[in-house]
């Protein structure tokens, strides 16, 4: 069988469809949206031990001095514009080359294959920062964006255990740390956290990512689970 190529909706580069604040900053300007959601966030990274950005607000440098990570996004309920979000999933590699407060982020964007156009390109718009509202910090934090496509994301949210796999590019699992109290998860509560006030710690159990000349291996790193509610400018 012919194998068919994705059109180039599906794959876009920074100079294309998604702001890139080193090209100019006029393009880096938000356009407030009406857009919410509420889900979860998951991720593993090179942190060594529980990730130092929740509780210094980024302003503390990662254990190893830079940040390489992987994030996933499973959308419980959510809109843009109208437009339905919610089922849907997203995965990021991100690369950090020192203080999260202080930018330079490398993001890369893998949006479920099922979206429609409208909200392909409104979660592009949000995860740029574009979108304005809770990830308008994205347009001072990203400096460049080294792609984005349609994937087939698949995420699985299973009592303490969370997972994602994008084809071969990622593919991670990761497990919430045992409390003493085995029905409550070891927890920062009531942060400043840009993702969310409360933090869930976890660990990496097989973790890996290879795409855009990343080749990473988070096992036995840090990862955290963090429940979500971002939305438009109020």
């Amino acid at each position: 069988m012919a194998k068919t190529e994705k059109s180039l909706g599906d794959k876009i580069s920074s100079n294309q469809r998604i702001d890139n604040r080193m090209e100019s900053s006029s393009r880096n300007k938000m356009q407030p949206t009406d857009w919410e959601i509420k889900g979860e966030l998951f991720l593993n990274c090179s942190c060594t031990v529980f990730c130092p950005c929740v509780v210094s607000l980024g302003a503390y440098p990662p254990t190893e001095g830079y940040c390489h990570t992987w994030m996933a996004v499973a959308i419980d309920e959510g809109h843009f514009e109208g437009e339905d979000l919610s089922g849907l999933n997203i995965g990021l590699l991100v690369d950090i080359p020192g203080r999260m407060g202080e930018g330079n982020w490398k993001v890369a964007v893998y949006v479920d294959e099922r979206s429609s156009d409208k909200a392909y390109n409104g979660i592009l718009q949000i995860f740029s920062g574009k979108a304005g509202g809770t990830t308008g910090l994205f347009t001072m934090l990203v400096s460049e964006i080294l792609g984005a496509q349609r994937e087939k994301v698949d995420i699985v949210r299973e009592g303490k255990r969370r997972s994602i796999n994008i084809g071969r590019k990622i593919s991670g699992e990761i497990e919430m740390l045992q409390g003493k109290d085995s029905n409550h998860p070891v927890m920062v509560s009531n942060t400043n956290y840009w993702m969310g006030p409360d933090v869930i710690a976890a660990k990496g159990l097989k973790s890996k990512v290879r795409d855009y000349g990343r080749v990473w291996d988070f096992g036995g790193m840090s990862a955290e689970i963090c429940p979500i509610h971002w939305h438009g400018p109020r």
